[in-house]
């Protein structure tokens, strides 16, 4: 067997560097920080959309059109708190997921947008010293591939895996044209819906002749210790270790403590790619300010210790979490050194 190949990015080509030097921040909530804005049904349809026949309010993908000015502000806090990476504001770009607001034909505009935003604030804060990073976040969409809907036929689906795959394929190359410097295929509940993405972006790559990592960072939804499809955390590192991802990690759904021994497993399993996570800060609380339990000091008191542990190569926030957390993150976490990879990376694969 031969030992596969390092891949050659044509983007972020020092991030592997990057990843074996120290442990690398990416940014918190986007949606905790929208909410903060407390826009009205006004701010999301701007001038473009006033005569659109659904209502607007909530749709977060279509700020980069509507209100910009509120994601620039959103991106520079984060890279103030010291965020490597931010994510683009895409969570629900696909045309799958913006078709329930009519709008799945502008699905391309809004992810070209969400990046050029994205890449501004990160070429405005990077510095010969420092740069940042810009993901390109691929999210779920409300629609899954290997579960039913309907709970009377087991064989019932939504969804087609090509129907997926185009949407993602759309996604992508709006993303690729905004600047985006790498992939984060995240919150992933379903595998077979990140498949979908995971091809879609090995067929994206191939035809543009675009090398771009790519994270993938899964969603443990409960104590049962697996994804909503079924998989422990150990057999959805295998079920998608072909697409040779610069890191897989975990997201959402549980707080550090709750997330804690299935990022241990999957640190342990995955020896030949780097570890990200970002989880929420805590429990759901609608009483607290962002609607979760952890202050800046609990969450990043805790990623602390998984740094400590030697768990972690990427870390950073997903709900609940603001850039007081990113920044508490940062500071907590940078007396440690980064998890090292137990073998070349990806050394048991052959050469495509």
């Amino acid at each position: 067997m031969n030992a596969a190949r390092p891949i050659a990015y044509t983007r972020a080509a020092d991030l592997p560097a990057l990843l074996a030097q120290r442990i690398v921040i990416i940014d918190g909530a986007m949606g905790t920080m929208i909410q903060r804005y407390k826009l009205g049904e006004a701010d999301f349809r701007g001038t473009r959309f006033t005569d659109h026949p659904k209502d607007l309010k909530g749709n977060n993908d279509l700020l980069p059109l509507t209100r910009p000015d509120v994601l620039r502000e959103i991106h520079a806090q984060y890279l103030a708190a010291g965020a490597d990476i931010i994510e683009t504001n895409t969570f629900g770009a696909t045309s799958i997921a913006q078709e329930d607001y009519g709008l799945g034909h502008i699905a391309r505009e809004l992810n070209v947008e969400a990046a050029r935003i994205a890449r501004s604030a990160a070429d405005a804060h990077s510095t010969p010293e420092r740069r940042r990073y810009v993901a390109g976040a691929l999210g779920p969409t409300p629609r899954t591939a290997s579960i039913s809907p309907d709970v009377n036929d087991p064989g019932a689906r939504n969804v087609t895996f090509e129907q997926l795959r185009a949407a993602y394929h759309e996604q992508a190359a709006g993303l690729l044209e905004g600047g985006v410097d790498l992939f984060l295929v995240e919150t992933i509940f379903d595998t077979l819906n990140a498949k979908a993405a995971i091809f879609a972006l090995d067929e994206l790559m191939e035809s543009t002749g675009e090398r771009l990592p790519v994270i993938i960072s899964g969603t443990v939804t409960d104590a049962s210790g697996r994804i909503l499809s079924g998989q422990t955390v150990t057999a959805f590192w295998h079920s998608v270790r072909h697409a040779r991802p610069i890191a897989i990690g975990l997201n959402c759904a549980l707080g550090a403590t709750l997330m804690r021994p299935y990022i241990e497993e999957l640190s342990k399993v995955a020896g030949d790619t780097y570890i990200s996570c970002y989880p929420n800060a805590g429990l759901p609380n609608p009483m607290s300010e962002t609607g979760f339990d952890e202050t800046p000091e609990i969450t990043g008191g805790m990623l602390a210790e998984f740094a400590q542990a030697g768990f972690l190569n990427i870390v950073g926030g997903c709900c609940g979490t603001t850039p007081d957390h990113i920044a508490e993150i940062a500071k907590r976490v940078s007396a440690y050194r980064p998890r090292s990879r137990h073998d070349p990376l990806f050394g048991g694969l052959l050469a495509a």
